[in-house]
């Protein structure tokens, strides 16, 4: 059950937003996140959006002197909130608002939101694009950064109940490029993308990472493969080819800080085609487990 975005699964601690006046050597490249919401067949009930602490100011955020910032948080649902490819691109200029727009809020800096939880919605699970390749219907949830140059830091909940977080049996979550907070301490996050039978190899890119530490790629036939990791306000990649038992699973891109900074970053993942990779919430399959390929001789 995967309703948490961030999830805890992934050990990260808030999605970042900036305004869209704030430099890029915060971590932001774009002031966007796109998150899509997986509500399967089997749940017929209305659903509610919540988020935590959607306003920008006092203490989850990262101010730049007064608070400033303006967010705004929309939810997507119908054709082509997911099915249109611009939907699933990761350029800057790409058009995120497709589909047919079923709520919106704009944050500021209001002390009632502050360290609480806002619900959108209900939503009807038919209000989402009906997607069979994952056996359920798809809300689309787009934040954007406007005026300000503050970073706001929230989480989502896509709950059964409006007044509570109660998960939702076999939903799920994933998105096409992260821009999150990792912890202060040292720390472990994860990102978890799904490998489908036509990838014959990915490209990770990471911004903004600072030098902080190492990135680090696991599937069942990979173990610790070194990822390029960026230095500050830079962006690095490195390309991995994929074997044929590592198609259809799920593979395990660990982030490995060092540092007790705190640090802002982006993380997006293509494959041969320069088409962007979903990386899920809660891992499909679970987490890949590396098996060792031992001989054992007798004499």
């Amino acid at each position: 059950m995967a309703q948490r975005v961030p999830n805890e699964s992934e050990s990260i601690d808030y999605l970042v937003t900036f305004g869209k006046e704030a430099p890029p050597d915060t971590g932001d490249d774009d002031h966007v996140q796109v998150i899509f919401f997986v509500i399967p067949y089997s749940h017929k009930e209305p659903v509610y959006l919540r988020i935590f602490d959607p306003d920008t100011g006092n203490k989850h955020d990262e101010l730049v002197g007064m608070a400033s910032t303006f967010t705004r948080f929309s939810v997507y649902g119908g054709k082509g909130a997911f099915s249109s490819k611009e939907a699933r691109e990761i350029t800057l200029s790409s058009n995120f608002k497709t589909g047919n727009l079923l709520a919106s809020q704009v944050f500021g800096n209001e002390v009632q939101f502050d360290s609480e939880w806002y619900t959108m919605g209900p939503f009807n699970p038919l209000e989402g694009e009906e997607v069979p390749s994952f056996n359920g219907y798809l809300l689309k949830v787009v934040v954007e950064g406007l005026k300000g140059n503050d970073g706001n830091h929230y989480r989502f909940f896509l709950s059964e109940e409006s007044v509570r977080n109660k998960s939702i049996e076999g939903a799920n979550a994933f998105a096409y490029n992260y821009t999150f907070k990792l912890h202060k301490a040292q720390t472990l996050a994860h990102i978890y993308p799904f490998i489908e039978n036509s990838v014959v190899s990915i490209t990770q890119h990471n911004f903004d990472f600072d030098n902080d530490g190492e990135i680090l790629v696991y599937t069942v036939v990979k173990n610790r493969e070194k990822a390029k990791a960026s230095g500050d306000n830079v962006w690095a990649s490195s390309i991995h080819p994929i074997t044929e038992k590592e198609k259809n699973l799920t593979m395990d891109i660990q982030i490995q800080k060092v540092s007790s900074q705190e640090n802002t970053m982006t993380l997006y993942i293509t494959n041969q085609y320069n088409e962007a990779v979903p990386f899920f919430a809660l891992p499909i399959g679970g987490p890949p487990k590396y098996k060792y390929n031992l001989k054992v001789t007798t004499k």
